[in-house]
């Protein structure tokens, strides 16, 4: 199974509207943290972050992702909204 898949899985339970993931890696090719696993950015609209700041959204995705974030994973840029946030 593909990691990006894998995320995928595991960010179900916020409950995505909308969730797109890029695999960054190859930008990263040579950099010594790459070896440990890959450069992803994720933007993901969910009603689960309705009212929630920017940090509680964060922690919400670093939750769902935890053991990806030990092995697979390096590095994490989130861009985290509510519906309310997408639409405008």
């Amino acid at each position: 199974m593909s990691l990006q898949l894998t995320i995928r899985e595991r960010l179900a339970v916020l409950a995505p509207l909308e969730l797109e993931i890029q695999d960054e890696s190859a930008l990263h090719a040579g950099h010594a943290g790459a070896a440990s696993g890959g450069h992803y950015r994720i933007s993901i609209v969910a009603q689960a972050f309705a009212g929630k700041s920017r940090l509680a959204r964060h922690r919400m995705v670093y939750d769902a992702l935890a053991p990806l974030l030990q092995h697979g994973i390096h590095a994490l840029a989130i861009s985290a909204f509510s519906p309310d946030e997408a639409r405008n």
